[in-house]
């Protein structure tokens, strides 16, 4: 039996097979989409996952340090590792800035850690890991930079001394890892012209000079040259304890809020990212109603121009049934090169991507079976009208 879809394909190939790769491009986009939601998620279980942490112990009424806002003192941890079910602890410093390469700024996260303490990066892929106090760094390759260069850090220079991957932040942006004492100094010490403004501003202040009130402005000076803040400790309990009931202690006897692996992935997943899978979501769905215009649109198009041969088929006694199949072939057909050429796109360019992008199997799959529905429906339109022609019109001309 002559194949009706395949020969009028054939008879006009190249318009067919242009309008696939057009669909493609857009299958690929939609693909990406779905692969850059995918690494957002991906990139927030790593954040925990790279920390090493079983618990993590923040301050009061916050939702931790990659959220929002949190300053503990940094000798907190003593009194968490004396909690039953704890089997180490550990202060981290996190902060989101732009550090000097170059001529240009890199947006990284900023990881002051302990050596041999949770929140150390676990591998390195070139290089050593930090043995000084002070001015060493760990960087995740995203950065650019490179074993021996030297980073610029608010006032001092740091070395890189190794290099590791897949250290991020929620956000996507690489890690930098420097000694605990160094990041606290860099988020919570002000620089000096900063701390002489303050000693003028408060020695002009009659208030803070009055007599009765002796050691106040010396106090306030004393506190802008120190800090001893983190801002959270990284908690890793004893093998057999449950973490939510070593969490559950630390917040009734210590006033500190605790949480779970479990819960601190609902926090950066559920909240961090939110608002950006809702908007990824409205571009899937705009995408989708877009590819299924363009399917109709073609397969009308290409409808209308054989009515001519339609009605010539009808007056030969073919039924609607054949009709309506062919129509469908030719868009069934549509998607799949549409899709063969959105799979194929969408792996070459991800790697391009400022953010990972993920493109797992199953999402594929999904997207297989999407698009062969949407253009199943979008060709309904173009089976209606094959399905009205009259068979006179073989006759008319």
């Amino acid at each position: 039996m002559i194949n009706l879809a395949g020969r009028d394909i054939l008879h006009a190939w190249g318009r067919f097979v242009f309008t696939g790769i057009g669909l493609g491009l857009l299958i690929g986009v939609t693909l990406s989409m779905a692969g850059i939601y995918r690494g957002m998620v991906d990139d927030g279980k790593a954040l925990l996952g790279n920390s090493g942490a079983d618990l993590w112990v923040v301050q009061k009424d916050t939702l931790g340090p990659y959220a929002e806002s949190s300053s503990l003192k940094d000798d907190v941890y003593r009194s968490v590792l004396g909690m039953p079910g704890v089997a180490r602890a550990a202060n981290v410093a996190y902060l989101s800035m732009q550090v000097r390469h170059g001529e240009a700024d890199v947006r990284v996260m900023l990881v002051g850690f302990e050596a041999g303490q949770p929140g150390e990066p676990g591998y390195l892929v070139a290089g050593r890991h930090i043995t000084r106090n002070h001015y060493e760094a760990v960087a995740d390759v995203k950065t650019g930079f490179r074993v021996g260069e030297r980073v610029r850090v608010r006032r001092h220079d740091y070395t890189v001394v190794g290099l590791t991957r897949r250290m991020v932040s929620s956000g996507g942006d690489p890690m930098l890892f420097v000694p605990l004492k160094d990041a606290q100094e860099v988020q919570f010490l002000k620089d000096n012209d900063a701390i002489l403004n303050e000693r003028a501003r408060t020695a002009a202040n009659p208030q803070l000079n009055r007599p009765g009130v002796p050691g106040l402005l010396e106090s306030i000076q004393a506190s802008q040259a120190s800090s001893h803040s983190v801002n959270a400790v990284l908690v890793q309990v004893q093998s057999g304890a449950d973490p939510e009931e070593v969490a559950a202690g630390i917040r009734r006897w210590k006033h500190l809020q605790a949480f779970t692996r479990v819960q601190m992935e609902d926090i950066v997943v559920a909240k961090l990212i939110a608002t950006s899978a809702r908007q990824i979501a409205l571009f899937l769905v705009i995408l989708a109603v877009v590819s299924a215009a363009i399917v109709a649109f073609i397969i009308y198009t290409m409808t209308l121009g054989k009515i001519r041969e339609i009605a010539v088929l009808k007056l030969i006694g073919t039924r609607n049934r054949t009709i309506a199949g062919m129509i469908l072939q030719q868009a069934l057909g549509l998607g799949l090169i549409g899709f063969v050429v959105g799979k194929t796109v969408a792996t070459l360019w991800a790697p391009v991507f400022p953010k990972y992008v993920l493109l797992e199997p199953g999402d594929a799959l999904r997207g297989f079976v999407i698009v062969m529905l949407i253009c199943a429906l979008a060709s309904t339109l173009a089976i209606r009208a094959a399905l009205r022609v009259d068979p006179a019109t073989a006759i008319g001309g």
